[in-house]
């Protein structure tokens, strides 16, 4: 490797060769390609910056000043590319990293294995996991971009199995300009469409290669443990979407918008059968075959041919009939695909056919992947969630009484205690008559909601997994909701899944379900089953990331005793984001610290943002993925963790109680917090970064109520503040130190929720920086605000050395060097672009500086950092 790399004295000892080379070759090459976009002399600028960055970073105050004054002197036409420079690099050494990854997995020649346990047959046959993909804007980066780094991680992986170094390194090379003159940046923001296409291709590229993998290998593993293959329809894990389903504080997701994104959906599937039916047309030559076979195409020479010939035509008309973007079915619904099992069944009896002619070789060849690809994604390709706020039914319903005047006393729905509500719901649902007139003057946003039933129900709810009320409180909310899709048309008993969201919410879940399953007429609509959605985001919003948390472990174990009560099995569905201050984590650890009883066999858990890209983005990533929660799914099931003892529950009781009160002091109490946080944060500009088909507030008030979660987090992280996911257990945690309780603590380290929780903390911590934090304060805050956040910064160190107590260890991340590493080399790319990003925004505020070009460099710097830190929102 050249010495005269853009990372120069670089000291990445801790990374593990293979990463460090990978690092400095990309680091290399891409100083190379800004060499020949802008001379030499820019590409020493862009040294000369980082040389400086790394001497701050080394500890020298002085160096700070000095960085600052280079980076003020730097002239405004080079901004931008100063600060793509920085960005780059920050993307590459993500894929280095990823890249490594999938290597050492691949070495290691990982593969799934599974426990021995006399129930793991039956618990296998049961498991239903299922992981939704949602259009949160925390992907900053254009899928143009994406789909060069793949192909830049593609090559790395070429190059390891055999590539010539000099074909790799002007690959590589031509990769690396590619991505350096393209526009990193989103010039507008995607629509809802583009979105679900994103997911989309995230199935095309990646999950339709890795899911017949993975049932590969889990026959392998039921193999070694002496069970049988999985069934052909086996689909222990599915998938499912909220891109165009998701219109919760989002009016761009139209019913027009959720229907024409389900037959996008049909129409990929189509399309993707269609490639896998003519490779086995062209494979199944054969002409040995079973009398179950002869019954359906005849005396024929090639039965398999000329059944596959038949589903190629069906499958044709189904991708010309979904790319009309109309939900009602042809003329002739025998002509095209409507549902999974008529697709299966043709494809389920050539297997049975090879099989019987003692051709299961063939059988469990190709043909088989494509039996479990139909299993897994059906004719729908993914399963949309339909989402909205329970306000918006409410509202509906409350106009249609006002309309009819049902109340005596001139009231309307919204006025109604919750126990008349129920009583009018119920029996609307016992009646056999409608309730809505055929006109009548609804308002817009009731129109809207009314129409999105009814697009549900134009095809019975077909490709609709459920529909997902958000902010839900009580029994009358899951209620509304299926009066309003029975009045649409709706005859399916549709899932309608509550979502549980703040604080108070979570504490009253339990009781809610509990009034929710004691109705007569809902206990027989929903059968055995219930499903019920718990809110990590808006919740770590409203009471803090420690008492938020401890609401959501106490809310579980309730929601699991009433569904015991009632009889009926219940599937928690875990709306997680990416980053710890919305419930982010390793998925494994994350599935291992719920409850005892409350995995039993079932999970639903969202894939957020970018770290759909960084767990499902490539086929190994994915395969490990799928690995990962099959695993932790079992484990949970098989052996969940024991409940904590009376004195731990005590100890995070009193911690959580601390914590909420020290957060909403702050967050809630403190009249200034709200300004401090617009002019410390670049949330008010966050606007110009067009990140997703959705606005960044649910209303346009300027409170931090109306906030959404995920620009919250992200604001703070782009500070390194990361005030959402500490603020509060510093003053819990100091607080039950100071009663000398360090070793309860240190043994509660054994309970895995506790366990989490920390480790989840010190990766924060070790991310965060108050220099940065105060760096940021004193270019854009005034006196007042800077002794805020100077107040901020203590109670952090604090957090640092309380946490480090409990632990044990010398300092943050002591047990993971290469983390540790890697956070380091990333700093040395991240500071320049926070000092830019300060500066910038003071430049921005006092509209100094050309506007457009102030724009587009503040826009690279929170796309550089985002990738930086990765897990932003």
């Amino acid at each position: 490797m050249r010495d005269e790399a853009i990372t120069p004295g670089l000291d990445l000892k801790h990374l593990e060769a293979p990463l460090r080379d990978d690092v400095r070759q990309l680091g290399w090459l891409l100083g190379r390609v800004i060499a020949d976009n802008r001379g030499e002399a820019f590409l020493e600028r862009i040294e000369r910056i980082r040389a400086l960055a790394k001497d701050a970073r080394n500890g020298a105050a002085s160096e700070w000043a000095r960085l600052s004054r280079f980076l003020a002197d730097v002239p405004a036409e080079d901004m931008v590319d100063v600060a793509r420079a920085f960005n780059q690099f920050l993307n590459l050494a993500n894929i280095a990293e990823q890249h490594h990854l999938t290597r050492q997995h691949r070495d290691s020649s990982a593969e799934l294995t599974l426990p021995e346990d006399d129930r793991l047959d039956e618990t296998l046959d049961a498991l239903d996991i299922e992981l939704v993909l949602t259009a949160h804007p925390t992907e900053v980066l254009r899928r143009t971009l994406i789909q060069k780094y793949d192909a830049i991680a593609a090559v790395l992986a070429e190059r390891d199995r055999g590539r010539a170094p000099e074909d790799t390194e002007n690959a590589l090379r031509r990769l690396i300009a590619e991505a350096w003159h393209t526009d990193e940046i989103r010039q507008t923001r995607p629509s809802p469409q583009d979105e679900a296409r994103w997911g989309f291709a995230v199935v095309e590229s990646s999950l339709w290669q890795a899911l017949p993998r993975f049932m590969r290998e889990l026959d392998d593993a039921r193999s070694t443990r002496g069970l049988s293959p999985a069934p052909t329809d086996a689909a222990p894990v599915r998938f499912a979407t909220w891109m165009g389903g998701d219109r919760d504080g989002n009016p761009n997701v139209t019913a027009d918008v959720t229907r024409e994104v389900l037959m996008l959906g049909r129409w990929m599937a189509a399309d993707l059968f269609l490639r896998d039916v003519e490779v086995l047309q062209a494979s199944l030559s054969m002409r040995a075959c079973s009398e179950e076979l002869i019954a359906v195409v005849g005396e024929v020479s090639e039965p398999y041919r000329e059944l596959l010939k038949r589903v190629r035509g069906r499958l044709l008309r189904t991708r010309d009939w979904a790319a009309q973007l109309e939900l009602t079915p042809p003329a002739d619904p025998e002509a095209v695909y409507l549902n999974t099992r008529d697709l299966y069944e043709p494809l389920a009896l050539c297997h049975r056919s090879l099989v019987a002619s003692g051709m299961a070789v063939i059988a469990n060849g190709p043909l088989l992947d494509t039996l479990r690809r139909v299993a897994a994604f059906g004719v729908h390709l993914v399963r949309l969630d339909v989402r909205q706020d329970a306000a918006r039914h409410t509202a509906v319903l409350d106009e249609l009484t006002r309309y009819l005047d049902v109340s005596s006393n001139g009231t309307g729905y919204a006025d109604w205690p919750e126990t008349e509500r129920q009583r009018f719901l119920t029996a609307e649902l016992e009646n056999r008559r409608p309730l809505f007139p055929a006109r009548w003057p609804v308002s817009e946003e009731g129109a809207e909601v009314l129409a999105t039933c009814r697009t549900v129900a134009e095809g019975n709810g077909a490709g609709i997994a459920q529909y997902v009320i958000s902010m839900a409180e009580a029994p009358s909310d899951v209620l509304a909701v299926i009066l309003l899709l029975r009045e649409s048309g709706l005859t399916r008993n549709l899932p309608v899944v509550p979502l549980f969201e703040t604080l108070a919410d979570l504490e009253g879940a339990a009781e809610s379900i509990d009034a929710l399953l004691s109705i007569p007429w809902y206990r027989d609509y929903v059968g055995d089953y219930q499903q019920v959605m718990i809110g990590y985001s808006d919740s770590a919003k409203d009471a803090g990331q420690f008492a938020a948390a401890w609401a959501q472990y106490q809310a579980q174990e309730r929601l699991v005793e009433i569904a015991q009560h009632h009889g009926v099995r219940l599937t928690l569905f875990h709306g997680r984001g990416g980053a710890v201050g919305r419930g982010g984590g390793p998925a494994k650890a994350a599935i291992l610290s719920q409850p005892p009883g409350s995995v039993a066999g079932s999970l639903r858990v969202t894939e957020q943002g970018e770290m759909i890209r960084w767990k499902l983005g490539l086929p190994q990533l994915a395969l490990q993925t799928l690995r990962r929660y099959l695993s932790a799914t079992l484990e949970a099931t098989l052996n969940p963790p024991p409940a904590p003892t009376r004195e731990w529950r005590d100890v995070i009781a009193g911690m959580s109680k601390s914590a909420l009160a020290s957060y909403r002091a702050v967050v809630r109490d403190d009249p200034s917090f709200v300004e401090l946080f617009r002019s410390l944060t670049p949330e008010q500009e966050l606007g110009i970064l067009a990140l997703g088909s959705r606005p960044s507030r649910r209303k346009p008030t300027a409170g931090i109520e109306s906030l959404r979660a995920i620009p919250w987090v992200f604001a703070w992280t782009q500070v390194r503040l990361m005030l959402p996911a500490w603020l509060g257990t510093d003053t819990a945690l100091h607080e039950i130190l100071e009663h000398g309780q360090t070793d309860v603590l240190r043994d509660m380290l054994d309970w895995p929720f506790y366990r989490m929780q920390t480790d989840m903390l010190e990766m924060v911590l070790a991310k965060a920086d108050t220099t940065l934090a105060r760096y940021y304060a004193e270019r854009l805050t005034d006196e007042s605000q800077r002794r805020t956040v100077a107040t901020l910064c203590e109670r952090l160190m604090g957090l640092t050395e309380d946490l480090l107590q409990v632990t044990g260890e010398p300092r943050l991340l002591a047990n993971d060097p290469e983390l540790a590493e890697s956070l380091y080399v990333r700093n040395t790319y991240l500071d320049p672009l926070h000092l830019l990003q300060a500066e910038l925004l003071a430049r921005w505020r006092d509209k100094r500086m050309d506007h457009e070009a102030v724009e587009q460099s503040l826009q690279v710097t929170m796309a550089g950092i985002a990738s930086g830190l990765r897990n932003t929102g």
